[in-house]
Order: structure tokens, then sequence, then C-alpha cells
């Protein structure tokens, strides 16, 4: 699905709402300057998730993290790896 087609089938009430990763990007990807620890980094995805859950583009996030295939991050409340590992399941749907 394009950018365009997303945001033709986005909109609410007239306007295209921000995903909410929009607001702390970092929460989602990881901190760019400095090392995690597994902990810290588990509890950071954590978070992210919640934050996922209630956001208005999780479905299109899900879409588009399919098909760009992440090595990292938090997409649509699961990590790069858990998408990486349903990749094949949702291919073998989309070919039905």
């Amino acid at each position: 699905m394009s950018l365009a087609e997303l945001e033709a089938a986005w909109p609410v009430d007239g306007e295209i709402p921000l995903p909410e990763c929009s607001y702390d990007s970092e929460l989602h990807t990881g901190p760019h300057a400095t090392i995690e620890t597994a902990v810290e980094r588990a509890a950071r995805e954590a978070v992210a998730r919640e934050i996922c859950a209630g956001c208005p583009a999780q479905v299109f996030c899900a879409a588009y993290a399919l098909k760009l295939q992440p090595t990292a991050g938090v997409w649509a409340g699961r990590t790069a790896a858990e998408m990486a590992a349903e990749a094949p399941e949702f291919n073998t749907l989309a070919a039905a």
C-alpha cells in the first residue's frame, strides 16, 4: 500500500491522525547515542507496546512493517523480530 493509499484510507473526521510513535520515536526505535541493557530494552519495548495498543495507525503500521521488514524497533506493538516471525503467516493469508 502506498503512502497516498494509506492517507486516503486513514482520515478520522476529515483529518489524518498522527501515529502515536511520532510523539516519541526513540521509545519505539531505541536510543541512538547510548547502548541500552537488555532490561532497559525490555522496559522500553513494554511501554512502546502499550502506546501502540491505542494507536489509530496500528493496522497501517503492521502492514507497512510487514512490507518493510524492519530489523529493529517496535512496530504495531511487535518487535522487529516478532514481525519477521509473523511475516510468512501474513504472506500465506494474503496469497489465499
